[in-house]
């Protein structure tokens, strides 16, 4: 229906043009503003819209234009041949735009077939690369337990149980991550929004990460008067773990990591900046693509979802997340949350978050 209305439109907005041409133009030019019509509608809509379009124009300048005026009728021949061609043209350029609109959704689809393709490629890669090493590790060191356990001493046992603890956790991490940004594309995580703190978003993920982190210089940089967010503190706070995750894992030790919020108009800007070689230019957009993996220059490596996840959570809150490059070299990773303006107010005695 929104096409016919649209060819209506048309043909009364070339009616009132027609109406203040007439006695200074020629016919034909009229009748040219009412192809331009037809063109138009048949560009945008489908075929009928088109049609209907020819068809209310023809009878419009018929009825107001062509001789005898206010009659349906047409004396001259020459206006048949250019109701005629008002009507092929409708024809001919439906028929074009459906072409091109049919070759186009069939490149869509081919494309969207390629990017399914590719992403599963990437996924059994990545799968096979960052699975693959815990697993061997904690065959290896289950093996070994079995077969000759009773023959280690207390201090060989524990390293093999630490090391089997250490690559369980970081199989069951990478898992997860995979499982998340799956839930997260499809949809099938809904917000549980409250009033928190940003502060208090911040304490959690640092001392979630505080083993990670206790190989860099840490910098918190979060004023107590800032105000309440109304979000999912526990997706916001995964958001951030992998912003200081990522910063440890492909930063050398010893690098300053400074966490940052700070207040943007009706935004929260959270930044986590890392002072090492930085990324180059190119790099910044593509280092939120699924699976993309940078140098690990820290502890272990990723299955390469952590800015994905982190986009895909702030996107869900109503922000973005982009990346820049520091003066003086170094990058920092920031996202945004929108402020609603009646968030109750943090008591006066809140402190700022401070580095565990």
């Amino acid at each position: 229906m929104k096409g016919y209305a649209w060819a209506a439109g048309a043909t009364l907005s070339c009616t009132l043009a027609g109406l203040a041409m007439r006695g200074r133009f020629d016919l034909v030019n009229v009748a040219m503003v009412y192809l331009l019509a037809v063109v138009v509608i048949a560009l945008r809509f489908s075929r009928g819209p088109a049609i209907a379009t020819a068809v209310f124009s023809v009878a419009a300048f018929d009825v107001l234009f062509v001789p005898p005026q206010g009659r349906l009728t047409v004396h001259d021949v020459q206006y048949v041949l250019t109701f005629a061609i008002m009507l092929a043209v409708a024809l001919v350029i439906s028929r074009l735009v459906e072409h091109v609109r049919a070759r186009a959704r069939s490149e869509a689809a081919l494309q969207l077939e390629a990017e399914t393709e590719r992403m599963r490629s990437a996924l059994l890669a990545s799968i096979s690369h960052d699975l693959r090493t815990p697993l061997a590790i904690i065959t290896g060191a289950s093996s070994s337990l079995a077969e000759r356990g009773e023959r280690m001493s207390e201090r060989e046992r524990r390293a093999l149980a630490q090391s089997l603890f250490e690559q369980a956790r970081a199989l069951s991490e990478r898992v997860s991550k995979i499982l998340q940004m799956t839930r997260l594309e499809t949809g099938a995580i809904a917000l549980q929004r409250d009033w928190c703190s940003i502060s208090e978003i911040a304490e959690a993920a640092l001392r979630r990460l505080r083993s990670l982190l206790a190989r860099h210089r840490l910098m918190v940089e979060i004023a107590s008067e800032l105000p309440l967010l109304r979000v999912d503190a526990s997706l916001v706070e995964q958001a951030l773990g992998n912003l200081l995750e990522n910063a440890a894992r492909h930063t050398p030790a010893g690098t300053l990591v400074r966490l940052r919020a700070r207040r943007d108009g009706s935004e929260m800007i959270v930044s986590v900046e890392d002072y090492s070689s930085g990324l180059a230019p190119d790099d910044l957009e593509r280092a939120f693509a699924k699976f993309h993996r940078g140098s690990a220059e820290g502890p272990g490596g990723g299955v390469g979802l952590g800015l994905s996840i982190v986009r895909a959570i702030v996107r869900l809150h109503g922000g973005r997340a982009w990346a820049e490059c520091l003066d003086g070299g170094g990058t920092a990773f920031r996202f945004s949350l929108p402020i609603e303006e009646e968030a109750p107010s943090l008591p006066a005695e809140a402190p700022a978050v401070s580095p565990p």
